[in-house]
């Protein structure tokens, strides 16, 4: 009877040591991002937010907001909805987030760098009601256009964020045109997409 009893502890030794390196590994492995997993980009160009706390540590943040998404080389935008575990950030001039369906159509996972942390991220779910417009910023206000004419945009100017053409290329000749913002120009602080 002893000799069973002396078994099942080292059998139970065992397997609690194996389940406390499997949690240990996950958490090590939680905060670091595949690239490959997450293909799609989004930018995001404004949310609101409702920050939810509990015995003064931040719990949730729900709210709205309105973005595009880069997918197979085609701009869409969208207005979403979401509930995370931090807070969402507006996309500073034309860096996105990683990004990939969950429920096509529905809703996209994305990834937030955590502050601090290299190759750590946090996902937020967003809940999408997808357009057939883009969203782009002029002169500080947001627009909509045709998702065609931001393509045309971004095949002029290089832009494509799937594939690591993370800013616009202005050609140095390029004047704007009458009633065209300028190229917004590195450290000017401006978020325009025309």
């Amino acid at each position: 009877m002893e000799r069973g009893v002396s078994m099942r502890r080292i059998f139970m030794y065992a397997v609690s040591g194996m389940a406390a390196c499997l949690i240990v590994s996950t958490i090590a492995l939680a905060g670091k991002a595949n690239p490959a997993a997450f293909p799609l980009r989004v930018h995001i160009f404004t949310y609101n937010g409702n920050s939810h706390y509990s015995y003064g540590a931040l719990e949730t943040v729900d709210g709205e907001g309105r973005a595009n998404l880069y997918e197979n080389g085609e701009p869409r935008g969208f207005d979403f909805s979401y509930r995370c575990s931090v807070r969402l950030r507006v996309s500073p001039g034309f860096e996105t987030y990683m990004a990939r369906w969950k429920k096509e159509g529905r809703e996209i996972e994305i990834l937030l760098p955590e502050f601090g942390k290299p190759g750590a991220a946090e996902s937020c779910d967003l809940k999408v009601l997808m357009k057939d417009t883009t969203y782009f910023r002029h002169n500080g206000l947001l627009g909509e256009e045709p998702a065609a004419v931001f393509k045309a945009w971004m095949v002029k100017h290089q832009y494509d964020p799937e594939h690591g053409m993370n800013e616009p290329v202005y050609p140095a000749s390029a004047t704007p045109q009458e009633g065209q913002q300028p190229a917004p120009q590195p450290g000017s602080g401006t978020n325009a997409a025309h």
